[in-house]
């Protein structure tokens, strides 16, 4: 039993055994989800963020279970890794935005934000490509897409500095 709830888990319940590319789907679910509950529901970011660190803590533990007895220490199913590099980006731009915003530029930053996460983290430059290649662990699992995930924050840092 306790075998199965993790593989939910990891596999962003079920999303991760999608054939083809269970990451894209994973950030796309991601990107709805968060809309939902930041946008409709108006979840608290900042509060969200404990959650997120929670769900990283409990990953390195789970995608170890997961793959301990499995020769490929990345395999494609375990996507927990993109919900939590999709939602850091996502996570920041919501913190820096507290007030109301145009719904159609909030939906336009997110979806720039999942082309730039899935750019990152298909591309790899490095330090990602570090943490993938190097830690064949949930470590490097996880930090790959961590590290995708803060150059999206970059590159939205990067443009709202320039557009100001």
């Amino acid at each position: 039993m306790l075998k199965r709830i993790n593989s939910l888990f990891v596999t962003l319940f079920g999303i991760g055994k999608l054939p083809r590319i269970p990451g894209s789907y994973a950030s796309l679910v991601t990107v709805i989800f968060l809309y939902i509950i930041f946008q409709i529901f108006s979840v608290p970011a900042d509060a969200f963020l404990f959650l997120l660190v929670g769900i990283f803590i409990i990953s390195l533990f789970s995608v170890n279970l997961f793959i301990k007895d499995l020769t490929n220490k990345d395999p494609k199913e375990v996507v927990i890794d993109e919900f939590i590099g999709q939602s850091i980006p996502i996570c920041l731009y919501e913190i820096a935005h507290k007030e109301p915003t145009d719904p159609v530029r909030v939906l336009s930053f997110y979806f720039i934000m999942f082309i730039l996460f899935r750019i990152f983290d298909i591309a790899k430059p490095y330090p990602v490509s570090y943490y993938d290649k190097n830690f064949k662990n949930s470590f490097g699992v996880i930090m790959d897409d961590v590290c995708a995930g803060l150059y999206v924050v970059a590159i939205l840092v990067f443009y709202m500095i320039i557009t100001t």
